[in-house]
């Protein structure tokens, strides 16, 4: 079972990054789920609405739950083109600036959506439909 992203799909922002994802994930080791689908609150278990719109979650098989930034670099580790990313966020005291960093971005990406033009979901990035296995 690969490791699932739970996101807030109404966000412009978010739904950009996670079209980014699909592009980059070339082995299907990400399963995303917008947190509209009926299954993600059964997926997030006791992570409340109010959690699960702060930031990014990443639940992975092993029921371990990565948030924010932390699931950036957990993520990371699982798409190659994303390993620089990582591997920096890895290098000590350096998660905790992309802690802070994260949260503001996350609390203002409404904001920061509208200053960059994405009002639905940034057509800059094509939709990406996972091939049938």
């Amino acid at each position: 079972m690969p490791n699932t992203i739970i996101y807030d799909d109404h966000c412009p922002m978010c739904t950009f990054q996670m079209r980014l994802v699909t592009w980059l994930d070339w082995f299907g080791s990400v399963r995303l789920l917008p947190m509209s689908d009926p299954g993600a609150a059964e997926q997030a278990g006791e992570i409340t609405r109010e959690e699960l719109l702060a930031q990014i979650h990443c639940l992975t098989p092993s029921g371990r739950i990565e948030r924010g930034a932390r699931a950036f670099r957990w993520l990371g580790m699982r798409i190659p083109m994303l390993w620089p990313m990582s591997l920096l966020l890895w290098v000590p005291g350096v998660i905790w600036i992309a802690e802070i960093v994260y949260k503001m971005i996350a609390r203002n990406r409404f904001v920061i959506s509208r200053l960059f033009g994405c009002k639905t979901a940034c057509a800059i990035v094509p939709e990406r439909k996972p091939r049938e296995s």
